[in-house]
């Protein structure tokens, strides 16, 4: 059927090469094409969500003693630092904390030193 078609074994392995390394150089620049299309596309959505961080509304200022803690035997201000120091340990921002009470134990009786 293709007697016509005759030719050497040499040229048909070339041709064959030829054909080979051009299918993969073709892949590896679609790969590059994906990767570069791909970086470009999260710079984009990083870019558009720092508007939308900062177009939110600020939290509500949270007093750090709030009416729902007791306080037994210690004062607001050490309430509010012994809070402060809870949230930064515990790396929890301290509006998602709940108290529910603090309270003064033997061991930190004032002027005991």
């Amino acid at each position: 059927m293709f007697s016509n078609l005759k030719m050497p074994l040499s040229e048909a392995l070339a041709v064959s090469l030829i054909g080979i390394i051009t299918v993969m150089i073709i892949l590896a620049v679609i790969a590059v094409l994906i990767i570069l299309v791909s970086k470009a596309i999260r710079a984009i959505e990083s870019v558009a969500a720092k508007p939308e961080k900062a177009a939110a509304p600020a939290p509500a200022a949270v007093s750090p003693v709030g009416t729902q803690v007791e306080l037994i035997g210690v004062e607001e201000k050490e309430a509010a630092v012994i809070m402060a120091i809870v949230s930064k340990k515990s790396g929890i921002p301290l509006e998602r904390l709940s108290f529910k009470s603090i309270k003064l134990t033997d061991d930190g009786k004032k002027g005991d030193k």
